[in-house]
C-alpha cells in the first residue's frame, strides 16, 4: 500500500524480462506473504477452538494445516505456473487449443494484479480483525474500546436490517478490521523507514 500511494513501486515490467533474480525476489515475497496468512489462520482457528481439550485442538489445527497446504498452496502452485501451462497449449495443433493457451497468457498479468489487490485487504483484514478481537476480547486491555464499539455497532446492525443483517453485520466488522489493519500497519511502515537503512549501514 506505502509503495503504491508513494509511488515507489518497482519496474511494471514482468518478472521474467527482468532475469531469474527478478523471478526469485517475487517468489520470495510471495512465500513470505503466504506464511504470514497461513499463520493468521492458523491464530484464527486456534480462537475458534479454545473451549474444546489439548488434544481436539492439536487435531482440529492439524486438519487446518493440511487443508491450507492442498487448497491455498495447490492454487497458489496452478496460478504460478498457468502461463506456462498456456505457452504449452498455445504450441499444440489444434487452433482451439491453441485460443485457449494464448487467452491463459494474456490474461495472467490482470489476474495477479487482481489477486495482488485482494491479497493485500485480505491480509489487513485478517491481521486487524486478529488485533481487535484478542487484544479486546477478555475486556481488560486498550484495545476494548474499539471491539467493544464495532461489535455493538454490528449487533444493532444486524438487528435493523432483516434478514441481510448477518451479512451486512459482518461486512462492517470486516471494514473496521481492514481499518485497524491498516493503521497499525502504517505505524509500523513509519516506525521503519525512521530506522537506518542497510544502505546507509554498509556505506
Amino acid at each position: 500500500v506505502w509503495h503504491k500511494l508513494s509511488g515507489q513501486h518497482d519496474d511494471d515490467k514482468p518478472a521474467v524480462e527482468k532475469g531469474p533474480e527478478a523471478e526469485k525476489k517475487i517468489v520470495s515475497g510471495a512465500v513470505r506473504t503466504d506464511l504470514i496468512l497461513s499463520a493468521e489462520i492458523m491464530v484464527i482457528a486456534l480462537a475458534t477452538v479454545s473451549h474444546q481439550g489439548f488434544w481436539s485442538q492439536m487435531a482440529s489445527l492439524v486438519v487446518v494445516a493440511f487443508v491450507i497446504t492442498l487448497l491455498v498452496y495447490g492454487v497458489v502452485a496452478l496460478l504460478v505456473k498457468m502461463d506456462d501451462i498456456g505457452l504449452k497449449l498455445a504450441q499444440r495443433s489444434n487452433s482451439a487449443i491453441q485460443a485457449l493457451g494464448r487467452s491463459l497468457v494474456t490474461a495472467m498479468p490482470k489476474v495477479l494484479a487482481t489477486i495482488s489487490v485482494v491479497g493485500t485487504v485480505a491480509m489487513l483484514w485478517v491481521g486487524g480483525h486478529i488485533l481487535m478481537a484478542n487484544l479486546g476480547a477478555d475486556g481488560t486491555g486498550w484495545f476494548n474500546a474499539p471491539y467493544a464499539w464495532v461489535h455493538h455497532v454490528e449487533h444493532d446492525i444486524a438487528e435493523a436490517t432483516g434478514a441481510l443483517g448477518g451479512l451486512l453485520g459482518w461486512s462492517f466488522n470486516t471494514l473496521c478490521s481492514a481499518v485497524i489493519g491498516l493503521l497499525v500497519g502504517s505505524v509500523v511502515v513509519g516506525a521503519l523507514h525512521l530506522l537506518p537503512s542497510k544502505k546507509a549501514q554498509n556505506a
